[in-house]
């Protein structure tokens, strides 16, 4: 029985997909569940499971194709498995796929089952590796496109050769030096049409404040190892400034609305993006309902979405909406950035880097670990005033944490 494999039904928010990677050839038995092939949307990366056992049969779109949901990708002859398959050692087998992570087996080495992100497994592909040339620094070993990257760069390896090598031909000047073309990711192309539309159609001011971390950073240093005791997670920033945010929003309500024609949309709840850095480029899932979560929970789900992030299987609904962000430039180093909203909500905060400075406090000058704040607002609707008042909001709570438990 020939059963077909078509495009899953993608969320009403992605138009279409492009089909990055094939994970099997015609003629190669797949089982049930298995990933196909990577589907990558504006945001994330999708996969293709396999309906059922059997041989593949056809492709029916190449690598590289744009496809809408209930398009046919390939066809399937049910049943048909070959005899070492049937006894589960074909060489073409892989098991089932976890989540959005995939095992596979590199046959033509011999190597154990590695887990391999799908931009990882990509990459990999590219530069004709193997797993057995990776060693794997996520969870149970799984491979990550950072890992390659490493790999790459320690080893110039003949796989590392190829990886240096134009995968379009070069226009090459005197002196060696070459150019190539790459063609922008899929996240990467909308990261930048949202940025561009922001810029645009939005009024942007930044202003500034700055924070002293010692009550933080002293609060932190005295609870973080019964914090993760008794929560399982560790006691970050990040928990500190989303209920500092949320505090804030509270005080000045339109810093939490946006835009909507002639008409301002106010939000009565409290949906907070968290910018996150992946190797496809930066995205932001969203902490839902922030005002009801405790600190555990917070950072719980920035523990997970850096997890998910990072392992590519962040899923459209942590991306979906948000009523406020924040990013934190810190964690590369950068003392002072002035963030772009992510329309089409109407203010980002920015954090930065903690650093010791000689800053004047009573009269005495003494060393103390500040960051700098920004806030990113649409001036459209938010003026000067609430902007620093909100800034105000935040530095008093971080200064002060106990003002966050009483909501002062």
């Amino acid at each position: 029985m020939t059963i077909e494999v078509r495009v899953p039904q993608l969320p009403e928010s992605v138009a279409d997909a492009t089909l990055v990677a094939w994970h099997k050839k015609p003629g190669d038995s797949v089982r049930r569940d298995e990933n196909l092939a990577d589907l990558e949307t504006d945001k994330v990366v999708l996969e293709v499971p396999a309906p059922a056992d059997g041989i593949l049969r056809e492709l029916s779109a190449a690598t590289g194709a744009v496809v809408t949901s209930g398009v046919l990708l390939a066809l399937i002859d049910e049943g048909a498995i070959t005899s070492s398959s049937a006894k589960g050692v074909s060489a073409s087998d892989s098991p089932s796929s976890e989540a959005a992570m995939t095992s596979t087996a590199d046959a033509s080495d011999g190597t154990a089952s590695t887990k391999v992100a799908p931009a990882a497994r990509r990459m990999l592909d590219e530069k004709k590796m193997s797993t057995s040339d990776v060693s794997g620094s996520g969870r149970d070993g799984r491979v990550s496109k950072q890992d390659v990257v490493r790999a790459l760069s320690a080893k110039p390896t003949a796989a590392a050769r190829a990886a240096s090598t134009p995968s379009t031909p070069p226009s090459t000047g005197g002196h060696g030096r070459t150019e190539q073309r790459v063609p922008m990711t899929r996240l990467r192309a909308r990261i930048a049409a949202r940025l561009v539309e922001a810029q645009a159609t939005q009024a942007l001011l930044t202003t500034f404040n700055e924070v002293d971390m010692t009550s933080l950073n002293a609060a932190r240093g005295q609870y973080k190892d019964r914090f993760e005791k008794a929560h399982g997670v560790r006691l970050g920033f990040m928990s500190f400034f989303v209920k500092a945010t949320v505090e804030a929003l509270r005080k000045f309500p339109v810093i939490n609305a946006y835009v909507d024609g002639t008409d301002v949309v106010y939000h009565d709840y409290y949906d907070i993006g968290v910018a996150v850095s992946t190797d496809r480029g930066l995205i932001v899932p969203i902490l839902r309902d922030a005002d009801a979560l405790s600190y555990a929970d917070v950072e719980r789900a920035v523990t997970g979405f850096a997890t998910k992030a990072r392992e590519g299987t962040i899923t459209l609904e942590d991306l979906t909406g948000g009523t406020f962000s924040i990013t934190n430039g810190g964690v590369f180093g950068s003392l002072m950035s002035t963030p772009i909203v992510n329309a089409p909500q109407s203010a980002i905060l920015g954090m930065h880097k903690v650093q010791d400075r000689a800053v004047v406090v009573a009269g005495q000058v003494v060393v103390r670990p500040m960051m700098y704040l920004a806030l990113t607002y649409d001036h459209r609707i938010i003026d000067g005033r609430e902007a620093v008042q909100f800034l105000v909001t935040i530095k008093e709570c971080l200064e002060d944490p106990a003002r966050l438990l009483l909501q002062l």
